[in-house]
């Protein structure tokens, strides 16, 4: 199976950012360092195998195709989709927020 390239919606950009920022003023650049080796490693994770991340928060808000799957180490998700030619990531968020009502109206 080939890899498919991994690219990321500017949403997921700035959620990125933002949990970087995070970890890096409350824990310091090794644990901001490690959230970045985290994301990677998923990141690569989904490239090669882009039908492993769970459906169930796709089917919950009625999003067509939309998986999830989670940050080792990190209390994060990564929401994407597996696209013919690529995987898109939608957003990047924090597992305890309440994803279905803060997606809710989204498209």
């Amino acid at each position: 199976m080939r890899s498919k390239p991994v690219v990321t919606r500017h949403q997921a950009d700035d959620d990125i950012d933002l949990a970087f920022e995070h970890y890096l003023l409350e824990g310091g650049s090794e644990l901001a360092a490690a959230f970045v080796d985290a994301y990677e490693s998923a990141t690569s994770h989904l490239s090669r195998f882009p039908e492993s991340g769970s459906l169930r928060l796709g089917h919950t808000l009625d999003i067509d195709d939309l998986r999830q799957w989670p940050l080792r180490r990190f209390p994060y998700v990564i929401l994407y989709f597996n696209l013919e030619h690529s995987v898109e990531i939608w957003r990047v968020l924090h597992g305890r927020v309440d994803i279905p009502v803060w997606l809710q109206g989204v498209e």
